[in-house]
């Protein structure tokens, strides 16, 4: 008989839970309420959240507006959002996450502590992810974003570097770009680093590797923006080959489910529990 087994570790982390509360708070109250992107990096639950009134905006639709409600994700804004929500009168409900939230303030104080043109503010993150902009946004756009180690020696080495990373990147990754810079740095200059890393996010990756060796087929459910989406299923696959990324119940190809005794449902921090099981619902309907 075949068995599905959703990830009890896997779902929404503590700052998407915030997030996703204070909105449906909110639109309890019957107002109009924007969100400033989409308030989580998964397609279904910006969809749940439509239908409950919500209306996600982007950057250029929130500069026009003027006395409004706006939510600002977990994710995060730059100084700038604030400015322009103060000069036009719009009430902010910030969601952003704490971790987030004091990574921005390190930075930001970082930046502004030191006044030398050596100083090489750099980020490990992805270009024109919303946490990512909101980042580099505490350095009014001086700090360098790098994607991987890669990117990594394309820096000044004879500069000093101080490194951060966005919350939810691979922390195996930024060990490597940490002893890669070591190795190369000038003497001469300095360089520091803050593992930022959220431990929520990094603390999933052991468990779902043992998740994904405990079944044969393993769906990992993630909107294709999540990055931390990205990295679980990558470790989901270097685990058990026989693991897929679906968005959806309409991705699931019925000759794998044929093929498996034991299949596995689990997904990223932008991951709704009720899209897991309508997942397993899906599967038990077809086998």
């Amino acid at each position: 008989m075949k068995t599905i087994e959703i990830d009890k570790g896997s779902g929404f982390c503590f700052g998407v839970v915030t997030a996703i509360k204070k909105t449906e708070e909110e639109l309890a109250k019957g107002e109009t309420l924007y969100c400033l992107g989409d308030i989580v990096h998964n397609n279904r639950e910006v969809e749940r959240l439509k239908t409950m009134g919500l209306i996600t905006i982007n950057h250029e639709d929130f500069k026009k507006l003027r006395n409004a409600k706006v939510l600002l994700r977990a994710h995060g804004e730059p100084p700038e959002t604030y400015e322009t929500a103060r000069l036009n009168n719009i009430d902010i409900i910030d969601a952003t996450c704490p971790v987030v939230l004091r990574l921005q303030k390190k930075i930001k104080q970082k930046d502004i502590s030191e006044e030398d043109e050596n100083k090489q503010i750099v980020i490990y993150g992805k270009n024109g992810h919303a946490e990512v902009l909101g980042l580099v946004g505490q350095t009014a756009g001086k700090a360098i974003v790098i994607e991987n180690l890669e990117e990594a020696k394309q820096l000044d080495f004879k500069k000093n570097i101080c490194l951060y990373s966005q919350t939810t990147k691979s922390l195996e990754e930024f060990q490597k770009i940490v002893e890669y810079i070591k190795e190369h740095i000038s003497p001469n200059v300095s360089f520091e680093y803050h593992d930022t890393i959220c431990r929520q996010v990094v603390n999933r990756i052991p468990n779902i590797r043992t998740f994904a060796a405990s079944h044969d087929l393993i769906f990992l459910v993630s909107g294709n923006k999540s990055s931390n989406g990205k990295i679980l299923f990558n470790e989901c696959k270097k685990i058990n080959p026989n693991s897929f990324l679906i968005e959806s119940a309409d991705e699931i190809d019925k000759d794998l489910l044929d093929k498996a005794q034991t299949i596995g449902i689990c997904g990223a921090t932008s991951t709704p529990k009720w899209l897991m099981e309508e997942i397993s619902e899906a599967i038990k309907s077809r086998i």
